[in-house]
C-alpha cells in the first residue's frame, strides 16, 4: 500500500476497506472482514447506520458551519441530549478526544488559580492513555506515545490503577493537588478494571470531595453505551465534575465532548477557550442522532448481554490454556499468558480468520464490536479467535 505523500506516522496494515455494513467492512474486491474493533470503538452503532447516515446526508445538504459567533440550534439541542444522558450541566463541544481531555486539563487548571495555586497538579494513572495533544499527553503514561516531545510531567502525580491508598499518600505529599483524571477501564492500557470495579470510581469521588479537588472522568472508549450504560461510571453511584467523551459519539463522524456540573461548572467563560469546527451543525445533527439511537433501543442491554457471550465463549474454551476474560458490555479484553508471542495475533487474524482484532498492553486481545452486534456475529468473533488461538500454542 503506497502512502509516499502521508507522513509515516502510523504502522498501517496491508489492507484497505471500501466500504462498510453494520458488523462488516469489504475491501474492493467485496471480501468480507467480521470488525470487532469498529474503528477503535468509534463506530458503536455500527458502519453505516441508517440513521446516522440520513442525519448526515440532510443536514450535509442543508447547513455545515456557521461558527460559534451564532446561535447553533443542533449545537442546543445535542447538548441538552447529552448532558441529560451524563447527568451533567453543561457541554463544551470538541472534535476529538485528545481535546476534550484538553479542555478538562485547562479547566482544572483555571480551577486551582481560583484556589490561588502557582503550580497545581493532577493526579492520572499509570497506563493510562488521554490523547496525543501535549497537556494530554503529559497525563499519558505510554512511553512510546511521549518519547521525545518534553511532556509536561511536574503537573502531574502518576499513581497505580486501582489503588486509593497511593492517592492518600499523594495527597499528603503534595498540597497543590487540584484534580484526578481517570478512565473506569484504561482501553490502550489493556482493558484493566481496578479490583473492586466501578466501586473504584466511588472511592475517588470521596478523595476528591474530601481534598475538594474535581473528579474527571475520561469516558472517551467507555462512553456511548460501549459498558451496557450510557456512560461507565454509571454502573456506579459516583458523579464527576468533569466528563470526557469521543469515539463513539458520533458513530465515525469526528467530534468529542466536555461536560461540567459541581465545582467545574461557570469556570470557561466568554473567550476563555474555544474551537473553529467544535459542535457545527453537522456534528451536532450527528450526536443528536445517535443519542436517538442509543436512547430509545434496546441497543446497550445488547451490548451487556453479547459482550457476556463473547467472554464467557471465549474462556469456557480457552481457560484450560490460562486465558481469562475483563471489561463491561462490548469492550473486551481477552487476557493470554504473558509469556504467549502476540506480535502475529492481529496480522494471523486478519488474514487467517477475517477477523479484525486489536492487540494492547502487550498480551490482552482487544475487542469493540458494535453494541447492536447480532448473536451469529458475536458467535463468529468467538470461534473465529478460538480456532486462531488454539493454533497459537
Amino acid at each position: 500500500m503506497s502512502a509516499t505523500y502521508l507522513m509515516p506516522t502510523y504502522n498501517r496494515q496491508p489492507i484497505s476497506f471500501t466500504r462498510g455494513s453494520g458488523s462488516w467492512l469489504y475491501t474492493k474486491d467485496d471480501t468480507p472482514y467480521l470488525d470487532a474493533l469498529t474503528g477503535i470503538a468509534v463506530c458503536g452503532l455500527g458502519h453505516c447506520h441508517p440513521q446516522v447516515t440520513d442525519a448526515i446526508q440532510q443536514q450535509a445538504a442543508t447547513l455545515v458551519h456557521t461558527s460559534n459567533l451564532f446561535g447553533i440550534d443542533w449545537q442546543e439541542r445535542a447538548g441538552e441530549a447529552l448532558c441529560t444522558a451524563a447527568q451533567m450541566d453543561s457541554v463544551f463541544f470538541a472534535n476529538s478526544g485528545a481535546e476534550a481531555n484538553e479542555a478538562a486539563l485547562k479547566l482544572a487548571r483555571l480551577y486551582a488559580n481560583q484556589q490561588g495555586f502557582t503550580r497545581p497538579k493532577v493526579i492520572v494513572m499509570e497506563q493510562s492513555f488521554h490523547g496525543r495533544t501535549l497537556l494530554s499527553l503529559s497525563a499519558t503514561a505510554n512511553p512510546k506515545a511521549r518519547e521525545g516531545f518534553y511532556t509536561l510531567d511536574e503537573d502531574f502525580i502518576r499513581v497505580p490503577f486501582g489503588d486509593i491508598e497511593a492517592i492518600k499518600q499523594a495527597a499528603q505529599k503534595h498540597d497543590e493537588i487540584c484534580a484526578i483524571l481517570v478512565e473506569p477501564i484504561q482501553g490502550e492500557g489493556g482493558l484493566n478494571t481496578a479490583a473492586n470495579g466501578f466501586g473504584y470510581l466511588e472511592a475517588l469521588q470521596a478523595e476528591c470531595d474530601a481534598h475538594n479537588w474535581l473528579f474527571m472522568l475520561d469516558e472517551v472508549q467507555t462512553g456511548n453505551g460501549r459498558t451496557g450504560k450510557y456512560f461507565a461510571y454509571q454502573h456506579s453511584n459516583a458523579r464527576p465534575d468533569v466528563l470526557t467523551t469521543a469515539k463513539g459519539l458520533g458513530n465515525g463522524f469526528p467530534v468529542g465532548a466536555c461536560m461540567v456540573r459541581g465545582r467545574a461548572n461557570g469556570l470557561f467563560g466568554a473567550g476563555s477557550h474555544g474551537s473553529t469546527y467544535g459542535g457545527t451543525p453537522l456534528a451536532s445533527r450527528v450526536v443528536h442522532s445517535v443519542y436517538d439511537v442509543l436512547a430509545n433501543t434496546d441497543i446497550m442491554n445488547n451490548a451487556v448481554t453479547e459482550g457476556q457471550f463473547i467472554r464467557e465463549t471465549l474462556v469456557d474454551a480457552l481457560g484450560q490454556y490460562g486465558v481469562s476474560a475483563r471489561g463491561a458490555g462490548m469492550m473486551i479484553g481477552i487476557v493470554l499468558p504473558e509469556d504467549m508471542d502476540c506480535t502475529q495475533l492481529v496480522d494471523r487474524a486478519r488474514d487467517e480468520q477475517k477477523l479484525i482484532i486489536n492487540v494492547t498492553g502487550g498480551h490482552v486481545i482487544r475487542l469493540l464490536p458494535p453494541l447492536n452486534m447480532r448473536r451469529d456475529e458475536s458467535a463468529q468473533v468467538a470461534d473465529r479467535l478460538i480456532e486462531l488461538l488454539k493454533t497459537s500454542w
